[in-house]
C-alpha cells in the first residue's frame, strides 16, 4: 500500500473514530463506542506505519500509549476493569508524540504537529480530575482541534509521498 493510501485510509478512520466518539458521548451505546475504539485501533496501527521512518522507537512508544488508551476505555466501558487514570491521558500522550513526528517530519505540515501537541495537552488535564472538571469543556477543544484538523489534512491532502520516501530510504 502507497503512503498517500495508507495516509487516506487513516483519515477515513480516524473521521469514523471521531463521529462515533461524538454519538456515543450523546447517546451512550457501547456498540458505537466499541466501535470507535475498534476505529482508533487501526488509526494506530496505520500511524505506526506511515511514522516509523521518521522515528520507529517513538512511534512504536506512540502506537503502545494508544492501544494502552484503547484497551483501557473498552475495559472501562464493558465494566472488566478501571484504572485509577482516565484513558484520556494515554491519548494525551500518544498525541504529543504524534505531534512530535509530524513536526521532525518533512511530508506533513509542522503546524499540525504543532496542533496535535496542544491538543496532548489538553488530554493530559485529565491526570487530575478536578482540574479537568475545572477547564471543562475548552480542556477539549484542542484535542478536537488537532486531531480533526489532521483528519482533514490526511482525507484531503494525505502525505507528500516524494518526501516520505525520501525519509524512508534515509531510514533504512
Amino acid at each position: 500500500m502507497t503512503p498517500l493510501r495508507t495516509a487516506r485510509i487513516a483519515g477515513v478512520f480516524y473521521l469514523l473514530n471521531i463521529v462515533a466518539g461524538s454519538l456515543a458521548l450523546v447517546a451512550g451505546n457501547l456498540v458505537v463506542n466499541l466501535v470507535a475504539s475498534a476505529s482508533y485501533i487501526v488509526v494506530t496501527v496505520l500511524f505506526y506505519g506511515i511514522f516509523r521512518p521518521v522515528s520507529r522507537s517513538l512511534s512504536l512508544i506512540a502506537a503502545l500509549f494508544s492501544l494502552l488508551g484503547c484497551v483501557a476505555g473498552i475495559l472501562s466501558r464493558l465494566r472488566l476493569a478501571t484504572l485509577p487514570v482516565n484513558n484520556l491521558v494515554f491519548f494525551g500522550i500518544y498525541c504529543l508524540l504524534i505531534g512530535y513526528l509530524i513536526f521532525r517530519s518533512t511530508f506533513l505540515p509542522r503546524m499540525l504537529g504543532v496542533l496535535m501537541a496542544v491538543g496532548g495537552v489538553g488530554w493530559l488535564t485529565f491526570l487530575w480530575p478536578p482540574l479537568a472538571r475545572q477547564l471543562s469543556p475548552y480542556n477539549l477543544a484542542p484535542g478536537i482541534l488537532g486531531e480533526g484538523a489532521l483528519t482533514v489534512w490526511l482525507l484531503v491532502k494525505g502525505v507528500n509521498v516524494s518526501k516520505w520516501e525520501e525519509e524512508a530510504a534515509r531510514g533504512a
